[in-house]
This record gives structure tokens, C-alpha cells and sequence, in this order.
């Protein structure tokens, strides 16, 4: 089976990222200079004035609970298609980290009378995969399973710390931005990680 090369396939994917990033920080520029309200394609809720949260709070958690959700399937793929045991080891990591987020990140948009973010129509935000991706993902074994599951995981992970990068910056909630910025901390250096897999694999 002909395989792009890692770093034309990473390059392309990361050219997509930081343009979805871009506009994704401009919506939510626009956003928080009007009403307040909850976005990201769901029913708009009001935001008490009194309350300690504001809409890029809303706007993580919504989606943050799908991207997370992405992120734990794919690491449960490779308890049955990888035998390498840093990949392994890797996607452990990465469901036991983010499985509870998830619970949190729910409890936060249910205290906020906000929808969640798997009912909110926000599955297009940055590093997600298509159902064509993850179904190419899950047909594959092995080396090529590690090296295309690597390729999108970096994707998935450079998408998220946009998104907590964006919540530290525009957040007001300080439990969604401390989780933000462990997200962006803890994901960076699984990014550098997943970088120095893909070499090795390639070597």
C-alpha cells in the first residue's frame, strides 16, 4: 500500500489546522463582542450578568466534549491494531487523561444550563477527523495503523490546543481555564512526543 510521505501528509494536515484556527479565533472575536450567549450552533442561552462564567467558557466545553470523545475512540483502536508499545502506551495515556475531562466538561455545561457539546452541531471544530478518516484509520494494522494513527492524533492534539489557547485567553470560568491550560501544556508535549514516534517509524 503506496503511504504519503509523513512529512508532505503533516504539513498539508497542519496548513489546515492553523487556517481553521484562524478563523475559528475570528468567529469567536466577533462572538464575544455582541450578547453574551452561548454558541456554538445551539439554541442561544442567556449568561446571567452575575455569573462566573462567559460564552468562550460555553464555547470550550462544547467543544471540547466531542474532540475529546474523537480522541478516546482513537485510542481505543490501538488496543487491537498496534503492538508498538510507545503507541500503546501513548493511548493510555491519552484515554485516561481525557475520558475524565469529558465528565467534567458535561457537569460544567449542565451548571450552565448549556447544551453539550455532542447535541450542539460543533463536531467541524479544528483537528477533528471525518467519518472518511477514521474509517480509513480503522482499516488499517500495525505500522501503518501507527503511523497514520500518529499522523491524525497530532492533528487532533494541534487543533486542541488552539482551542485551549483560545479559553485561556478570552475564559473567564477559572476551572475551565486551569483545564484548558493543562490541556495545553499536557498535549503540547505529546505533540513533541508523537513527532519523534513519527521519525522513528520513518527511520
Amino acid at each position: 500500500m503506496n503511504h504519503t510521505p509523513i512529512t508532505t501528509t503533516y504539513t498539508r494536515r497542519l496548513a489546515s489546522v492553523a487556517g481553521a484556527l484562524i478563523a475559528g479565533s475570528l468567529a469567536l472575536s466577533a462572538c464575544s463582542g455582541g450578547e453574551d450567549t452561548a454558541a456554538g450552533g445551539s439554541a442561544a442561552t442567556s449568561i446571567p450578568a452575575d455569573a462566573t462564567f462567559n460564552t468562550a467558557d460555553v464555547t470550550f466545553a462544547q467543544g471540547m466534549v466531542p474532540h475529546h470523545d474523537q480522541a478516546v475512540e482513537m485510542a481505543q483502536m490501538t488496543q487491537t491494531r498496534s503492538t508498538n508499545p510507545q503507541v500503546l502506551d501513548l493511548a493510555t495515556r491519552i484515554e485516561a487523561a481525557q475520558g475524565p475531562e469529558i465528565d467534567t466538561l458535561t457537569g460544567w455545561l449542565e451548571d450552565w444550563g448549556s447544551d453539550s457539546g455532542s447535541d450542539s452541531g460543533v463536531g467541524g471544530m479544528s483537528g477533528m477527523m471525518s467519518s472518511e478518516d477514521m474509517a480509513s484509520l480503522e482499516s488499517l494494522s500495525g505500522v501503518e495503523f501507527d503511523r497514520m494513527w500518529l499522523e491524525m492524533m497530532l492533528e487532533h492534539h494541534t487543533g486542541a490546543v488552539g482551542m485551549a489557547e483560545t479559553e485561556i485567553a478570552d475564559g473567564e470560568d477559572p476551572a475551565a481555564i486551569a483545564m484548558a491550560e493543562d490541556i495545553q501544556a499536557s498535549q503540547s508535549a505529546e505533540i513533541t512526543e508523537m513527532e519523534q514516534l513519527l521519525q522513528t517509524l520513518a527511520g
